[in-house]
Parts: structure tokens; sequence; C-alpha cells
């Protein structure tokens, strides 16, 4: 136990809860951009599944590392535009369509791997590549900060920068506040003028954009290739932390860095005598438990305003 909360209380055990965090951010402020517009974005774990693959195979292909990324980012926000497009134009419902979004990915994207790669599993006959670590000069030679924020992987300070980037774009300024507004009452923002639809479209490419950088630092910055299926639930635990962050990006951050420490958590458990079953569930308790939480204060919010 004292060894547990020795690793726990380590520069390099919080090194690795921002490390896990990385692609719940980005994901989590995806889902924030797109619910404050009206549309949820169920397609979170799908979008992250395609741009995992798509980044991994482009930087393979092209031999960039930034080339594979930027087509992360493409796809993501196709992703979106077609959850959009279904949703806005066809009429289909939104959660429907994500579903299936997610769906299509989760088998798509074994299929396209077996097709470009010859095996169903994992792209390691492919040789793509890795989004560099960033050294900060002078943050790494400061004791205890150092080994937390002096050396990670440039995603990774993206997706701290992302937070700040996110909240400036919704809060300071005017085509923030048209999303806010359309989100808020579409009815009212169509009658001075605002096209819903287009604000929409824009946000969900936004919400697919930033969930697919997500994706893409699963692939390519824990590791160097594709495995099937390998978000593991991340889009879900995202739109989890969302809903505990009340659609705030900080209250994302903070949202995602809680679910973070719990999956840094189980990994560093894996080395002790638990069971791996046990370790692999600990994440989502916790999503659970944090739902409950949240559940029942908003129940006695209401209770306390009638």
């Amino acid at each position: 136990m004292q060894s547990l909360l020795r690793a726990i209380l380590s520069p390099s055990f919080a090194a690795s809860i921002l490390r896990v965090t990385t692609p719940i951010l980005f994901a989590g402020l995806g889902a924030v951009v797109a619910d404050l517009s009206g549309v949820v974005n169920i397609a979170l774990e799908g979008t992250m599944l395609f741009a995992a693959f798509t980044g991994v195979v482009v930087s393979a292909f092209t031999g960039s590392a930034w080339l594979g990324l930027l087509a992360g980012i493409v796809i993501g926000a196709v992703i979106g535009l077609t959850l959009g497009y279904s949703h806005l134009k066809l009429g289909t419902n939104p959660v429907l369509a994500g579903i299936a979004l997610n769906l299509l990915a989760a088998e798509g994207t074994v299929f396209l791997l077996y097709v470009v790669a010859g095996d169903k599993g994992v792209s390691s006959s492919l040789a793509s590549k890795v989004i560099p670590e960033w050294r900060i000069p002078i943050i790494k030679d400061i004791p205890v900060i150092g080994p937390i924020l002096g050396k990670q992987n440039a995603l990774t300070y993206m997706s701290l920068i992302a937070v700040a980037v996110v909240y400036l774009f919704l809060y300071k300024t005017s085509f923030g506040l048209r999303l806010r507004a359309v989100g808020e009452n579409p009815d009212a923002a169509d009658s001075v003028g605002i096209s819903v639809h287009k604000v929409q479209f824009i946000a969900l490419a936004i919400s697919g954009a930033l969930a697919g950088m997500g994706g893409v630092h699963l692939s390519m910055g824990y590791v160097s290739w594709f495995s099937r299926n390998m978000t593991s639930g991340r889009g879900f635990i995202a739109m989890a932390a969302e809903t505990l962050g009340y659609r705030h990006p900080v209250g994302v951050f903070l949202a995602s860095l809680l679910f973070g420490f719990a999956d840094a958590l189980s990994n560093y458990m894996q080395s002790l005598r638990v069971p791996g079953e046990f370790i692999q569930m600990i994440p989502y308790v916790l999503t659970l438990v944090a739902l409950a939480i949240y559940s029942g204060r908003q129940s006695r919010s209401r209770r306390s305003s009638r």
C-alpha cells in the first residue's frame, strides 16, 4: 500500500495522468462545442477510431507524423459534418446517427486495416510515425514541475492550449455567442438572422476535429500503431467528462483529469498482484460513480428550486 501511495504522489505518475488525459480532454472539448450548439455528438468514439486509423496510415505512406495528424483532424471534421448532414438535412435522430457511425468505425476500421496492412488486429506492418515529444527549456529544469510538464508529447501540450482556445472561442468571440444562442434557443436565433444549421455544421466540424486529435494521440502519441477498437470507450468517457464539467472547457479539463487519474492508476496497478479484470474496469466504475453523484446533485438542485 505504501508503494502505491508513493507512486501516486510521484512526479512521474502526475506526468502519466496528463498523457492519458489527453485523448479524453480533446474529445470532451469537442463534446462541449457540439452540445452548446444544440446537437449531441454521440459519434465521438467512432470519430476517434477513424482518426486514429487514418493518422497511422497517412503517416506510414507519407513518412510524416504531422501529415498523419492533419489527416486525422480532417477525417474527424468529415465525420462531424456527416453527423450534421444526417441530422440537420435528412432529419435523422442524432443519437441514432451517432451510434451508426460508432458501429461503422468499430468494424469499418478493421476491414480497412486488413485491406491496407493485411492484418485484422494491429497495423504493425506499417512503418507509421509518432508525434514527437517537446521539451520546454525553462520548465524542464524546475524541480517537481519539470518532470511533469517539462517533457510531454506535443499533443498533450496542444490539449492544454485547446482548453484556453475553446474557452476564448465560446465566450469571447461573436461566433461563440451565436453558437451558444443557437443551442439555447434556435428559434430566437433564427429570428435575428442567424443561420442555425450553418452554425451547427461548423460546431460539429470543430467537435469532430478535436475528437480526431484525441484519436491520433492514441495511435501516434502512446504508440506507433493502430489496433482494433483501441479507443476502448474513451469517446463515451469524454461525454461523461463534458457532463461533469457542466459543459464548460475548464470544467471538462478538471473532469478529464479525474478520469485520467483513474486510467493512470489502472495502468500502474497492472504491475501489482491485482486481477486484470478489476484493473481494467476502474475508469468505467469511476465514470458511473461520478455520473451518479452528478445526477444526485442535479436532482437536489431541481427540488430546491421548486
